[in-house]
């Protein structure tokens, strides 16, 4: 309701700007966000890698491939030996010439880069590689390193080639043991061998690594004159073994790099951003004023970008909503404080009277002023009630034509001097999603307004139709209408623009003001207007529901 004319106040609000606080540095590893994120992103490589240490299929196909070789090394050696180093001797008995074989054994293994055994039928020792003359000989043959270089390429070559050639022992494997006399019973695939079969096995060596050894019969004319034992030492399956490793860790060591650099971005492209929102809204929470605002993300295009433009939105109408409270604060003293002057001014002027005509004429002043204060005490109170009410409370379908219908049967029965007709239509569709009691405070502020404008055998209209999506509330009055330029302004707080005649001081001119902060919560509008031939109308547009 439009009460007595008093200018509102709008207090000045003096923002508090202090110097920019330098912002401190991102760092990538002391971001949580950061680490989190880079370890995620680790796990799969560094499982990868892991895994990849133990060739386990890979060891035992090259050891397989190796295996093969030496039996085929061997097959062949074998009937080298079974042509041209066995003899027959008398009653047609085979034997292996052991001179001749020591020869032929020490020249095909030294071409092979193998040593070579040859066991005769009895599981003697008839030949070996290591030795020059005979397996029984006293010069025995090593081969020996080249000697080492000096500087430092030569000795990281040098710890290469030692990696390159290193395998752990291998616990399930036997251990090769050489003993000083050899025969065929120490080695179990030679004793195959005698027996017609061709048997590899894999040991391994006390120094590290493994020894692979293949043993097949020496024949001449199908019959098994001796076994041949060829072996080698590993050393071509470590080395590969240890090639495909490095492989591996040279693609391992790419693909880490590029995994913590992506990391490291992505994580920056998102701590980054959400430590610089998170100082702006410290400096906004310690009052820094409006010269630190919330920085604008809204170009990236992703959910950091909305939480910017959320937290900008929210603080802006934070800032809003203060300086509103500011200036109904001022607003608020400001029309306190005449009533209150009355008061005082009665009260001082009472005490120096001895007419008690004079001091009665006083106290109902002072009785007036005292009602105008509890007015405008309980009207301040309801509006600074209607935000926090309308943000906590449900909303529920309203029919605003049954609402209409019964206010304007209340005031028949009330101002009976003035006519109420309605214009409401057939079909029930006048329904919104709202508060009932805040929208039949709009209506009744409404029409309470109109009808102190209205003269006496006066209408006041009350229309509902919809338009669309939206449902639009109209009341009219034949009253003098709204000054000009006045038509926004009679929505102001404290706003007075009363008729002729009226009491001073018996609304407290914050009627319109909340009914326009109820409409405004409910998504809506409303805004008055004058009618042609004379009168107001007021009209509240509302969503449907």
């Amino acid at each position: 309701m439009i009460s007595p004319r008093s200018k509102p106040c709008t207090a000045s609000v003096t923002a508090i700007v202090t110097k920019p606080e330098r912002r401190r540095r991102w760092r990538p590893l002391s971001s949580p966000l950061t680490r989190r994120i880079l370890l995620v992103n680790l796990i799969a490589p560094i499982i990868l890698a892991a895994g990849l240490l133990y060739l386990d299929r890979y060891k035992q196909g090259l050891i397989r491939s190796e295996l093969a070789g030496l039996t085929t090394q061997a097959e062949m050696m074998a009937g080298a030996v079974g042509e041209g180093a066995v003899s027959e001797q008398a009653l047609g008995f085979l034997e292996i010439n052991q001179d001749l074989a020591q020869h032929m054994v020490r020249r095909l293994a030294q071409s092979a880069q193998i040593r070579a055994r040859l066991f005769d039928a009895v599981g003697g020792l008839a030949a070996d590689s290591r030795f020059l003359l005979s397996a029984k000989g006293n010069i025995r043959i090593e081969d020996l390193a080249p000697p080492r270089q000096m500087g430092w390429l030569a000795t990281l070559d040098y710890w290469w080639e030692q990696a390159a050639t290193w395998m752990p022992l291998d616990e399930t494997l036997p251990v090769h043991l050489e003993p000083p006399q050899q025969k065929a019973e120490h080695f179990p695939e030679v004793v195959a061998a005698l027996g017609g079969r061709t048997e590899g096995v894999v040991r391994s060596h006390p120094a590290g690594g493994i020894l692979l050894s293949v043993a097949v019969p020496v024949q001449r004319y199908k019959q098994v004159v001796g076994a041949l034992m060829v072996s080698h030492d590993g050393s071509r399956v470590a080395r590969a073994l240890f090639q495909v490793r490095v492989a591996i860790f040279q693609a391992f060591a790419v693909s880490l790099a590029v995994t913590i650099a992506l990391s490291i971005y992505m994580a920056g492209t998102i701590s980054r951003p959400i430590r610089r929102l998170a100082l702006a809204a410290e400096q906004v929470r310690h009052g820094r004023g409006r010269a630190h605002r919330i920085p604008d993300l809204s170009r990236r295009g992703d959910e950091i970008g909305e939480l910017s433009v959320a937290l900008k939105e929210m603080t802006e109408a934070l800032w809003a909503r203060m300086d509103a409270i500011e200036r109904f604060a001022a607003d608020v003293a400001h029309e306190i404080k005449n009533p209150l002057t009355s008061v005082r001014s009665a009260v001082e002027t009472a005490a120096r009277l001895s007419d008690p005509e004079k001091q009665k004429k006083l106290l109902a002043i002072i009785q007036d002023d005292v009602e105008r204060l509890n007015r405008l005490i309980t009207d301040i109170s309801d509006a600074s009630r209607v935000d926090a009410e309308m943000s906590r409370a449900d909303t529920e379908p309203v029919p605003l034509a049954l609402l209409l219908a019964t206010l304007a049967e209340v005031y028949r029965s009330t101002a009976e001097t003035l006519h109420f007709p309605l214009d409401l239509p057939t079909d029930d569709t006048l329904v919104v999603d709202g508060i009932e009691g805040r929208l039949v405070q709009v209506l009744r502020n409404l029409i309470g307004n109109a009808i102190s404008f209205s003269p006496e055998g006066g209408t006041i209209r009350l229309a509902a139709a919809r338009h669309g999506q939206t449902i639009r509330l109209t009341i009219e009055d034949d009253g003098p209408g709204i000054p000009d330029g006045k038509l926004n302004a009679i929505f102001d707080r404290f706003y007075t623009e009363r008729p002729a005649g009226e009491k001073f001081g018996t609304h407290s001119g914050l009627g319109l003001s909340i009914s326009k902060q109820i409409v405004d919560a409910h998504g809506g509008r409303i805004w008055a207007e004058n009618r042609e031939g004379g009168g107001a109308r007021f009209v509240v547009e509302l969503k449907a529901g």
